[in-house]
């Protein structure tokens, strides 16, 4: 006697997948709005050094968290859904990755802005100085963008713990001076947008 069927995982589109992505993109073009070469608004360079001028923890212990929002989080992740066979998980992770990737070079090349360092007198510098653009930020929109496309997948435990580890790399890259708080922002913007763009076009477990 065969044993009971095993119901395959359904997989649906949900319209709010869009008002996510959209929503992305909203806090996006806000962040991006007050951003200016060569100059900080008040109110963000209060926060920023709120943020940069406490000491909570050596740096060799921020480094490991700020990796979670390296790009090659992404092949990593997606490798251990293909190790359980979540096929269509590891695509979304890939194709998110890719997307969100190329997206910030483009929003770099449009809104233009250095790193803390060469806009702000008095800054903090813990570890090697970044380089490049600062706005906005590349591990910002990988973490986001990861946690966005795994959101479904994930059980109540996997997201509170992901909503943390975000949260914790965005408030690092500031405080190790790598980028200025709507650098960030507009990092959780554009991984808001491609995360659920992405879930809307592949689909997520019904």
């Amino acid at each position: 006697m065969s044993g009971p069927a095993v119901r395959p995982r359904t997989i649906t589109r949900r319209g709010h997948d869009a008002v996510l992505a959209a929503v992305g993109a909203v806090v996006l073009v806000l962040a991006a709005l007050p951003v200016e070469r060569t100059s900080v608004p008040a109110a963000e360079t209060a926060v920023f050094r709120a943020v940069n001028g406490v000491d909570v923890l050596p740096f060799v212990l921020v480094w490991p968290v700020m990796q979670l929002g390296n790009v090659l989080v992404v092949p990593a992740s997606a490798l251990v859904a293909a190790a359980l066979r979540r096929w269509r998980f590891a695509a979304g992770l890939l194709l998110a990755g890719i997307g969100t990737y190329l997206a910030a070079k483009v929003v770099k090349d449009v809104v233009v802005r250095g790193r803390p360092a060469g806009l702000l007198d008095d800054v903090v510098v813990r570890g090697a100085a970044a380089q490049g653009r600062g706005f906005l930020s590349g591990h910002a929109a990988v973490v986001a963008t990861v946690l966005t496309v795994a959101w479904p997948w994930l059980g109540r435990r996997g997201r509170i713990a992901g909503v943390l580890l975000a949260a914790a790399v965005c408030l690092a890259r500031v405080h190790v001076a790598a980028h200025l708080p709507l650098d960030v922002v507009g990092g959780v913007g554009l991984g808001l947008l491609v995360g659920g763009l992405v879930r809307l076009l592949l689909g997520r477990p019904g």
